[in-house]
């Protein structure tokens, strides 16, 4: 069982990996024996990150701004200096928007749209030579796209371009998963539900007990709920699993659905 969820001597790159969700995969990397790279266009947090991670393993700092289609290719020219091989790339890097639909800007639009979901592919696509160095039949290479349950249900707040965008990785990571299987690259995408980070700290601040109270398994989601997911997909048990979209939500997608009388 250790050698089938077993990810030592593996290497990752964990995008918007200073933060969030981002550092809670990345530490579960490194405490797992992967020498894991993370980025975000944050260079002070990545520092900070990569000081913390690297008391318990390999953690190598490489900040970039995603956003900027330069820095994409930027961020896998230095993945590819340092490494003839990537084992796991996790797409995570993101950012968030809301306005009411009078409002919103295009701005905005342009921004989440260029984060969150054509750096996804941008960076899947400029890093595929390395990836397709990692992988064999037997354990194929790895890309995780971090969406989320807002691009399967209509959120609450008027998130247009956040939850449109999250909704179009979901579909790009079906779309990669079928053209690179052929290549022993697996490409699957987590869809969290809410988890104590800074994007959704504003809403814990003043309604942390009506969000849980929302959410069918009564809490918040823990660090070790998105470890386990991401352990899973990079891990040998995964092997045989390409192009799924996980809720890891505490049920909140599955009762949505129920409600309307279809079923996950």
């Amino acid at each position: 069982m250790n050698d089938l969820f077993s990810l030592q001597g593996k290497t990752a790159l964990v995008t918007g990996g200073s933060r969030g969700i981002g550092l809670m995969i990345a530490r579960g990397f490194v405490e797992r024996g992967v020498k894991t790279y993370i980025s975000s266009r944050d260079a002070k947090a990545c520092a900070a990150a990569e000081a913390e991670l690297s008391k318990t393993g390999t953690c190598i700092a490489l900040p970039h701004d995603l956003g900027r289609t330069e820095e994409v290719k930027a961020l896998a020219a230095d993945i590819a200096a340092r490494e003839n091989k990537l084992d796991i790339l996790i797409n995570n890097a993101g950012a968030a928007w809301a306005e009411p639909i009078d409002q919103y800007s295009e701005k905005g639009w342009d921004k989440l749209m260029a984060v969150n979901l054509k750096a996804v592919f941008l960076l899947t696509q400029v890093l595929l030579p390395l990836l397709r160095k990692a992988a064999t039949e037997d354990d194929p290479a790895r890309v995780v796209n971090i969406g989320s349950i807002d691009g399967l249900l209509q959120p609450h707040l008027e998130s247009y371009a956040y939850s449109a965008s999250k909704a179009a990785v979901h579909h790009l990571t079906r779309n990669l998963a079928k053209h690179l299987a052929k290549d022993n690259i697996n490409v699957n995408a987590i869809a969290p539900g809410p988890f104590d980070t800074k994007m959704l700290a504003p809403v814990l601040a003043v309604a942390r007990q009506q969000m849980e109270a929302s959410v069918p398994r009564k809490r918040i989601g823990r660090d070790d709920d998105m470890i386990g997911a991401a352990v899973f997909y990079c891990s040998r048990a995964s092997s045989y699993v390409t192009g799924t979209v996980l809720p890891v939500d505490g049920g909140i997608a599955t009762a949505a659905y129920t409600e309307m009388g279809f079923s996950l």
